[in-house]
């Protein structure tokens, strides 16, 4: 078949699950033409990941989806509570719990939210769907894949059953750990999966998904609880509470918890297969209510009652039951040529820290910018992608170590079975929490461990001396020409990175004063001629840390009204609609931003929120903009 008869792009993504659907919306905002090929016809119903962390919902913020988070695809988890002992308790005083309704972290949003995957699904591709640049093509079944020196060439099976191709500059496998793109297009070329960490993890769990209806006077009169004087509300409280819970029962490991919005009201539990047992068996109803149904069946002591009394079974309907294994692996490489791997297809996590998701988003955003750079004309043909690909995972595998340490520590918790060690642990932190500042630094969590910063090698797209690498914190600011809005509070993410900007590179200028403003503007004058137009002088944000400031003048400077902000508080923020349907801010910290660029005034800032250097002269400018254009040409930095 003729290349003629070939649609054509500039990248193809196979897959349209959250990573596939997360790397085309960024694609879009560059006006990066992208084809996401999917195999299902319509977003899968079943609900599989259930948590995301923070950096998960500040990315699902940049695709502009923000007023959804909390309103249709998700709410917070406040807590989680880790319960040891081998009583099937909820309930228990938890020996351990970390607080993550909170908003100490760098991003300006709670720790973790507990979402409904298909919704999360649902909102991804409405993102896409406000660029014209993006394309989803559903019901579509990739049968052969082939590189040459122009890109790759795509076959698949559309869904009437027609055989068509694609020929692209980029082709990104975001089809899962059993997709086609690993499994078999670059497993024969020696990329597998292997071990990630160095604490090894493999297991096979269970996971449970139920749907919960209310009971009532009405259609279970004789459910004991309404003598009592409890509501239908108060019964589903007592029996599915809130927060997650890790069950660290030494007999059987466990986690559950309630996700999606409360009015949704499902519940995840999921559950360790022990040595001998058959892991479909133990997902049948027989043994999910040996298992679980404990933990729904309280003793009538409890209440006053002379008999258990157990939430009513027909209440209770099964949306998942089925095994799935759970490990901590990574792909020895992420790509091959022009053919990428992303999200699960790259790498696997265990089931302990809610990264998985996240995790391909963190892939999705920083792949994105490079393959913006990468799809330029002047690289056609050239071997540079190969050197900015390779650069690209060795920089998120230093991440992905980070997630998967923290997630197999909290596995540690909930699986250890050792009497001794269990002891130990119990007792630690036991001793911890009786000093009040280590109590509040334990609830605070790995969050108290600040932003990642990566440690350099060569050809990663930062700058050491000038202190780039570090995940740029996310605060709250309000424009100073709209002092008077609620409306004009905003997160900086979405005033420095606006999609309606054109450079791909941003320059953020942060003040201590507004006096300050005119000496910083005739220094960065001449940034384009400095980047070669990479930076746009008139796409500049200013942020100014002097919070009484609610006027420069009261006019334009230099034409940029509304490109200057000051640092906003907690408090404005929270009577904003930025806060509706999440919790109000608690440990805020308005200066993190600044602490973290520690009083250099100008930040050059990659796409993905990372720092790619920052200085405070025009000589030092000057010198950075040299080094990106540099890196941007081809060449080693």
């Amino acid at each position: 078949m003729a290349d003629q008869e070939c649609d054509t792009t500039d990248v193809v993504i196979c897959g349209c699950g959250p990573t596939g659907a997360m790397l085309s919306a960024y694609l879009g905002q560059m006006n990066i033409r992208n084809i996401v090929l999917e195999k299902h016809l319509e977003i899968t119903t079943d609900p599989r990941g259930i948590a995301l962390d923070e950096d998960g919902i500040r990315f699902l913020q940049g695709t502009g989806v923000y007023s959804s988070i909390f309103s249709e695809i998700g709410a917070s988890i406040n807590k989680f509570k880790f319960i040891g002992g081998k009583e099937r308790v909820l309930e228990k005083n938890a020996f351990f719990e970390m607080d993550f309704g909170t908003t100490q972290g760098g991003t300006g949003h709670v720790g973790f939210m507990c979402h409904k995957q298909p919704m999360l699904e649902k909102h991804l591709r409405r993102a896409m769907s406000g660029f014209e640049a993006c394309e989803l093509r559903s019901g579509c079944e990739i049968t052969s894949l082939s590189e040459d020196e122009k890109g790759t060439i795509c076959e698949y099976r559309d869904e009437h059953g027609k055989t068509r191709r694609i020929r692209s500059r980029f082709f990104v496998g975001a089809d899962g750990k059993t997709g086609f793109t690993r499994k078999q297009y670059l497993e024969p070329k020696g990329i597998f999966m292997e071990r990630a960490h160095q604490s090894f993890y493999e297991e096979t769990w269970v996971a449970l998904n139920w749907e919960i209806q209310l009971p009532s006077k009405q259609t279970h009169p004789d459910f004991p609880l309404w003598g009592l004087g409890f509501t239908p509300e108060q019964v589903y409280d007592l029996f599915f509470p809130t927060n997650f819970r890790f069950i660290c029962n030494p007999d059987r490991s466990s986690v559950c918890g309630r996700f999606g919005l409360p009015e949704d009201r499902l519940w995840r539990f999921e559950f360790v297969i022990l040595p001998g047992e058959d892991g479909e068996e133990m997902s049948t109803s027989k043994k999910i209510k040996e298992v679980v149904f404990p933990y729904i069946t309280h003793a009538g002591s409890r209440y006053g009652l002379s008999h258990d009394v157990a939430f009513p079974e027909d209440c209770i309907k099964v949306l998942r039951s089925r095994p799935f294994n759970f490990s901590a692996r990574s792909c020895n490489k992420w790509s091959d040529g022009r053919v990428i791997l992303c999200g699960d297809a790259a790498h696997v996590f265990p089931p302990f820290g809610g990264q998985g998701i996240a995790s391909g988003f963190r892939d999705a955003i920083s792949l994105s910018w490079r393959l913006a750079v990468l799809c330029r004309p002047q690289y056609q043909g050239s071997n540079f992608h190969e050197k900015v690909l390779a650069s690209w995972y060795e920089e998120r595998k230093q991440q992905l170590e980070r997630s998967l340490a923290s997630t197999i520590q909290n596995g540690e918790f909930v699986t250890e079975s050792n009497p001794l060690k269990i002891f130990m642990r119990d007792m630690y932190f036991w001793l911890v929490q009786l000093v009040p500042s280590w109590r509040e630094e334990l609830m605070l969590g790995p969050r108290k461990g600040g932003m990642i910063k990566y440690k350099y090698s060569k050809g990663f797209p930062f700058v050491p001396e000038f202190n780039g690498g570090i995940c740029l914190p996310q605060v709250y600011c309000k424009s100073i020409s709209r002092s008077s809005d609620p409306r004009s509070i905003c997160f900086t993410d979405d005033v420095i990175f606006s999609s309606r900007k054109a450079g791909l590179f941003q320059l953020l200028i942060y003040l201590k004063s507004p006096t300050e403003i005119r000496s910083a503007l005739e220094i960065t004058a001449d940034i384009d001629d400095m980047s070669n137009g990479e930076i746009r002088s008139d796409e500049t944000t200013i942020l100014v840390e002097d919070m009484e400031c609610e006027q420069y003048g009261g006019a334009k400077i230099d034409g940029r009204e509304g490109g200057i902000y000051r640092l906003a508080t907690g408090d404005e923020f929270a009577r904003s609609p930025l806060c509706k349907g999440r919790p109000e801010p608690k440990f805020y910290d308005p200066y993190y931003l600044g602490k973290q660029v520690e009083g250099t005034r100008f930040v050059i800032l990659r796409p993905d929120r990372f720092v790619f250097a920052r200085c405070d002269t025009r000589e030092e400018l000057r010198r950075v903009c040299g080094i990106l254009l540099s890196y941007l040409q081809g060449s080693s930095n």
